[in-house]
């Protein structure tokens, strides 16, 4: 190989590692909101105040962290721990932790979230014992979060 091929080689090289880096960029520019949005979610369904996340694009594998666990209110009190996991298929979310909603005073842990056929306008929440569905509009954008105890924290003085 001459002196040219060597010089189209460190081009090729050179071209390569600007394009890695710009891919990176805009990459790490990508909020989790976009990546709700893109997998046919609703943004509402994360509150505001996340910190950094995680996502395998392959796997669907997500990881969300929060300053502090927090309440945010849609028709019943939605708790978010500091530290929400799940996975990611389109339209739904699975073995998710760190989410639970109140219903009568309880706390149930959210153990998945899917949306309806899109035309009807409804998202469920598993809650292991239930279905609970909600509007879809009630998710439109990520809501304000009020810092809050633990709610097992809370349930366990409520006892004592």
């Amino acid at each position: 190989m001459g002196k040219s091929g060597g010089v189209w080689i460190l081009a090729l090289m050179v071209a390569w590692c600007v394009l890695a880096a710009a891919r990176v960029r805009a990459t790490a520019r990508t909020t989790i909101y976009e990546v709700l949005g893109a997998q046919g979610l609703p943004v509402g369904l994360l509150p505001k105040g996340i910190v950094k996340y995680w996502f395998n694009r392959t796997s669907g594998e997500f990881e969300v962290k929060m300053e502090k666990a927090c309440n945010a209110k849609f028709e019943n009190e939605v708790h978010y721990e500091s530290n929400i996991k799940g996975i990611l298929g389109y339209g739904r979310i699975g073995k998710l932790s760190g989410v639970s909603a109140q219903e009568l005073f309880l706390w149930f842990p959210v153990k998945g979230i899917r949306v309806d056929v899109p035309t009807s306008g409804l998202i469920h929440f598993d809650v292991g014992v239930a279905d609970k569905q909600f509007s879809l509009s009630l998710f439109e954008d990520p809501p304000d979060c009020n810092p809050q105890d633990n709610v097992g924290d809370v349930e366990r003085r409520a006892v004592w």
